[in-house]
């Protein structure tokens, strides 16, 4: 029998019981794991597909905010899909996702972030490569930096709000970071199993430059440092940043931290031997083409109009002819135009995000344009190459 499926926002005890196990088998996770975790998110952030009258699968939403050419565009990541083994290919995970992008679409939210577990899914409900999480390694031997010109100041006990201020400076800089919700700060500083999680913040406690959040893990053969979260706002941080883990050498092996695919902190370094060990991209999608387009920041300095004609099978408002009009670092949208720049509204992710140039996404066929638009819209979405720090 082809099962019906139901979608629900509304979270019964033993709905939250029936998904808790299902993502226990989805993602290898002990039944104490999966309840810290769903408490975390909280339950009304969680939805639901149900088929026979009962829960087959879920997800959880986390509203945020995305740092985009130095504006806060509201975006709302999805994280912990999971489908209950025997109705995988049943299409449950697609009507999953379409439904929630419909919900996020009434709620005016202009874009959603994934990590995905497979592309192929995700494509369908419009999503797109985004941009890169990158995990770099270091053996601890050969960071060489010796001069510490700031202090470290121990956070005891560790307390996210204490790092939320200089987290802010950072990623409202930083093209792609999250504007994060509580749930991921709870995250950082929430210790797995028996280790211990530590913070400093980097220079003067009344006045600090940075700072960095980090565990240590024993293995068979070694011992690894791991960054968990850093800032780091002057060139003082960063040699104070590299001097304090290289003082961890006597015991500690290897430090590993995540950043992006050209990560500035190696800069400091005296020889290239930090290296990426992990490197995967997390996906987008538009959701309210109007709102995304004029929340963005874009290049100062630059007054152009680009004249999109956009595709959207899921949600009619983004399909159409539109001109983007960018001055003075700020977009606005209006309807009509030429269409020169034609594309649907996967291919209008990575452009939105800069994470390819037109001109290389034109030659893998994401869009169709005139030479006129090409160069307007390489113009306009210039940017260095999006990244972030968490993963959710």
């Amino acid at each position: 029998m082809t099962p019906q499926f139901e979608y629900s926002t509304l979270a019964h005890p033993q709905d939250i019981q029936q998904l808790a196990s299902i993502l226990e088998q989805c993602y290898l996770m002990s039944s104490g794991d999966s309840e810290i975790y769903i408490n975390r998110i909280g339950t009304e952030n969680f939805r639901f597909i149900r088929a026979f009258e009962q829960v087959i699968g879920g997800l959880a939403t986390l509203a945020m905010g995305q740092w985009w050419g130095g504006q806060r565009v509201p975006m709302t990541g999805i994280a912990a899909v999971g489908i209950a083994p025997e109705y995988r290919g049943s299409g449950a995970a697609i009507a999953l996702m379409q439904h929630t992008l419909k919900e996020l679409h009434t709620q005016e939210v202009p874009i959603s972030v994934l990590y995905p577990a497979t592309q192929r899914l995700y494509r369908k409900a419009g999503y797109e490569q985004g941009g890169s999480l990158c995990s770099w390694e270091i053996p601890t031997e050969s960071i060489q930096v010796r001069e510490q010109p700031l202090p470290l100041q121990p956070i005891i006990p560790i307390n996210h709000q204490v790092f939320h201020h200089l987290y802010q400076q950072q990623a409202k800089l930083t093209h792609g970071y999250l504007d994060r919700n509580l749930a991921i700060w709870q995250g950082l500083i929430q210790p797995n199993n028996q280790e211990t999680v530590y913070g400093y913040l980097i220079g003067d406690k009344d006045k600090p430059q940075g700072y960095i959040i980090f565990s240590q893990h024993s293995t068979q053969d070694s011992a690894i440092l791991r960054v968990r979260d850093w800032v780091i706002l002057t060139d003082a941080a960063a040699q104070s940043f590299w001097s304090f883990v290289a003082n961890h050498r006597s015991q500690i092996k290897q430090v590993q931290w995540k950043s992006s695919v050209i990560d500035s902190l190696t800069l400091q370094l005296p020889e290239q031997t930090a290296k990426i060990s992990h490197h995967e991209r997390w996906m987008l999608r538009i959701i309210d083409l109007v709102k995304a387009l004029e929340l963005r920041g874009y290049p100062l300095g630059i007054q152009a109009e680009l004249h999109l004609e956009v595709k959207d099978d899921l949600l009619a408002d983004n399909n159409g002819k539109f001109i983007l009009s960018v001055a003075n670092g700020r977009g606005e949208v209006t309807k009509g135009g030429k269409g020169e720049l034609q594309l649907d509204i996967r291919g209008l992710a990575p452009v939105y995000t800069s994470l390819f140039t037109p001109y290389h996404l034109q030659l893998a066929g994401k869009l169709d344009a005139t030479e006129t638009a090409l160069l307007a819209a390489t113009q306009i979405f210039a940017g260095v190459s999006p990244w972030m720090i968490n993963f959710f």
